[in-house]
């Protein structure tokens, strides 16, 4: 069904749903695992990687970035 799709719209897709949902995600892991081991470089990492989900979106809704 993937097929049927049009490029334009796939990226639109991926971009809307999957990488919000993959960043949240991965935060969501990383403060799991801060609470069980602390603050390490690979919760820090996971926060990093939702921040940066955060930022594309705001950049892609023509948001202004957060300083």
């Amino acid at each position: 069904m993937w097929l049927f799709f049009s490029r334009r719209l796939r990226t639109w897709l991926v971009l809307t749903v999957l990488v919000p949902l993959a960043t949240g995600l991965l935060r969501r892991v990383g403060h799991a695992l801060e609470r069980r081991t602390g603050p390490t470089q690979l919760t820090r990492g996971l926060y990093r990687v939702g921040d940066l989900g955060d930022r594309a979106r705001a950049t892609l809704r023509g948001g202004r970035r957060r300083r």
